[in-house]
């Protein structure tokens, strides 16, 4: 049965190779894993095998879990990666170290708020509606230049674009296509690719990939 630290060494390997064929540096591709749902037990071991940077997506689960994981860990990198409420976000500021899902200014103005409380102004990424689907978050293509031009106007420092792709479908045309919005608005940063399409994501320009199962699970 693989360790935390053979599932760990596989993505990294899958993650080179996927690097090599698109002729970029794999350093710069940063692995996130994603430890909603699981146990600390469970996360330790990954930071034991060399882990540093973990997402989740609710801000209760982590505000329950991570301060006392924090403590003993202080190295490890936080990462805010589901949909976030205004009314969470002082608490977003406090606990993550990068936040994934700004998708409006409203959101943006309760972050830079409570930023400026904190004394601690997070890096944000901007989600997008890739897919345009009415159930996701995301602010709408066509928005994409005003928030990240609000972003770059705040306190906070614009890490990149982040999406996630329908379900069901072929991921790699809105990578692709995610990739083309980030160059038009000169924006390095791409937070994209999970556990099943994170190969064709760093193949497109991902600049950090959030795998959850694959690291966990065997």
């Amino acid at each position: 049965m693989p360790s935390a630290a053979d599932r760990r060494q596989h993505i990294l390997n899958e993650i080179a190779k996927a690097a090599a064929l698109a002729k970029r540096d794999p350093a710069d591709v940063q692995l996130i894993a994603v430890s909603k749902g699981r146990s600390a037990e469970e996360i330790e071991a990954l930071i034991e095998a060399g882990q540093r940077d973990f997402g989740e997506n609710r801000v209760q689960e982590a505000s329950a879990k991570w301060p006392a994981l924090l403590a003993r860990h202080p190295h490890v990198r936080l990462h805010e990666i589901g949909q976030l409420q205004s009314n969470k976000a002082a608490e977003a500021v406090k606990l993550f170290d990068v936040l994934h899902s700004v998708d409006r200014p409203s959101l943006l103005g309760a972050l830079v708020r409570e930023s400026e409380k904190a004394g601690h102004h997070p890096p944000v990424y901007v989600q997008v509606n890739i897919g345009e689907e009415e159930q996701k978050g995301g602010c709408a293509i066509g928005e994409v230049g005003a928030l990240v031009e609000a972003v770059r106007q705040s306190a906070l420092p614009l890490a990149g674009l982040m999406a996630i792709p329908p379900l069901g479908v072929e991921p790699a045309p809105y990578f692709a296509l995610l990739a083309k919005i980030a160059r038009r608005h000169d924006v390095a940063g791409l937070s994209i690719g999970m556990s099943g399409d994170f190969k064709a994501a760093v193949m497109l320009g991902a600049t950090a990939v959030r795998i959850g199962t694959a690291l966990f699970e065997d």
